[in-house]
């Protein structure tokens, strides 16, 4: 089937020249331009940029249009079921390829961010077609995460020495992620300014440099509390 698809689009789309204006790689010039200056996040780019220039170089590989103006449905198609027959590492420069495939979610935010890419792509005039107008992105399986135990909670801050300042921090980093369910980035960047620990809130940059405050339990509050006041260390004199 797939390679019926790419035989479709041999027939009825030519390969624009690499010169196009509309062609990905220098597309992506001006995504990274226009992402950065959105405020979108490093990683986020990084994600786009790796899943149209994988896109890319199927569509090379398959002798398929890389002209934006030209890729279709049919085009995206392919690249799906390249992705659901793909092995885990195939291709990979250290690691040896696996009989599994690529997850449901690894499928799901290749395509998410491919169309991210084209929704920029139409936004800025520079396509008049969106080809996911036209078809459906398969859905990532939905899983539930297991949560702690009390016992788990338990062994998991057994193991930090809360006798010293560097255990006394471990601890409060701990019990702050596990009450708040905090990114470990969005802990990270937190200041003293940030908390308001009267308040029981601390305000958190997220993703898209996007503020928000979060509440925090008692016992959080008393933990950064004595982690501030008694061993936290000061900082050097300039």
């Amino acid at each position: 089937m797939l390679s019926q698809i790419s035989q479709q689009g041999k027939q009825g789309k030519q390969a624009a020249p690499a010169t196009s204006a509309t062609d990905l790689e220098r597309l992506l010039q001006g995504y990274r331009l226009f992402a950065k200056t959105e405020g979108k996040s490093e990683r986020t780019i990084a994600i786009v940029v790796s899943s149209v220039t994988y896109l890319e170089r199927f569509l090379s590989s398959e002798g398929l249009a890389r002209d934006a103006a030209l890729i279709g449905p049919s085009e995206i198609r392919a690249f799906i079921l390249h992705l659901q027959r793909k092995r885990c590492f195939s291709g990979h420069r250290f690691t040896k390829p696996q009989d599994k495939g690529l997850s449901g979610h690894t499928i799901n935010c290749y395509l998410r961010s491919i169309r991210s890419f084209w929704s920029w792509l139409a936004s800025e005039g520079l396509v008049s077609s969106h080809p996911f107008d036209r078809l459906k992105i398969p859905k990532a399986p939905r899983k539930v995460i297991p949560t702690f135990v009390e016992a788990q909670i338990g062994q998991l801050l057994s193991t930090i020495d809360v006798s010293t300042p560097e255990g006394y921090r471990d601890q409060a980093i701990i019990l702050t992620l596990l009450d708040t369910a905090l990114r470990v980035s969005e802990l990270a960047g937190i200041t003293l300014d940030d908390l308001r620990l009267e308040e029981g809130t601390v305000k958190v940059l997220g993703k898209g440099n996007k503020e928000r405050l979060v509440p925090i339990g008692k016992k959080v509050q008393r933990a950064l509390w004595h982690y501030i006041s008694r061993y936290r260390p000061e900082p050097e004199q300039p």
